[in-house]
């Protein structure tokens, strides 16, 4: 873990209120796709905990929902200055991926996938992405996957685009492995769902963001596990639902 000061470089609107802030910054730290930073806000007590979408060099590239007061806030920014925490969470183990990977990511669950999606394609995988939104308005990045190689499903709740349903109803047939980031109810229709083994990435409320409070603890078939220290990232085979 580090703590650096970045510089907004651009901040713009994906959807309705899904932005997306590219900073640049000391990112030595992200050694991992599926990490996150802790972002520190004027005026709030508690930082904001967001994905890692992609890093290069010095440039991080972060997507965020707006969903209360914190990324109100973010949303507004138009340069300066942030304080981030870097290098937070286990992130995604790779070598278990076999030559198919298959990633699942719903809503805001999309962007760590990204930089996963790259890394595993600079290994020579085969990768398929299922993207998950609930309307037509709120999809992003399909055509950045597609750009970088994917195999890119996409679904729809609504069935205003792609697949009708959720990322389970858009499964192939054969996969060596799945990476998975979304909501806890899509984590567990996925796990339920799928033949392979996998990792699955938590979104959960945290405090400190490092493993000292225990207020983000959820159980496993070991024991209790901090999502932000011990995860965000868990294996399929260890969870408890």
């Amino acid at each position: 873990m580090k703590q650096s000061i970045f510089e907004i470089m651009t901040n713009v609107p994906l959807t309705e209120n899904v932005f997306e802030m590219t900073l640049l910054g000391d990112c030595t730290d992200i050694t991992r796709p599926g990490q996150f930073v802790n972002i520190k806000l004027d005026g709030l007590f508690l930082r904001r905990p967001i994905s890692v979408c992609d890093v290069s060099g010095g440039r991080l590239t972060l997507i965020y929902k707006v969903v209360g007061q914190g990324t109100e806030k973010m949303s507004k920014m138009a340069g300066g200055k942030l304080d981030l925490l870097t290098g937070l969470g286990n992130g995604y183990d790779l070598e278990p991926s076999g030559d198919t990977p298959l990633l699942l990511g719903g809503g805001v669950g999309v962007p760590p996938l990204y930089l996963l999606a790259k890394e595993l394609i600079k290994r020579g995988s085969r990768v398929t992405a299922i993207l998950g939104f609930n309307t037509a308005g709120e999809i992003f990045y399909e055509d950045k996957f597609k750009k970088i190689g994917c195999d890119v499903r996409v679904t729809t709740a609504d069935g205003s685009y792609g697949t009708k349903g959720f990322v389970t109803d858009a499964l192939p047939e054969k996969y060596s492995y799945f990476y998975c980031c979304g909501p806890e109810p899509m984590l567990k229709a996925v796990c339920k769902s799928t033949v392979a083994s996998g990792q699955l990435s938590f979104e959960e409320r945290m405090g400190c963001g490092f493993g000292a409070c225990m207020g983000c603890s959820c159980e496993t078939l070991t024991g209790y596990k901090r999502i932000c220290r011990d995860g965000p990232v868990l294996k399929k085979e260890e969870i408890k639902w």
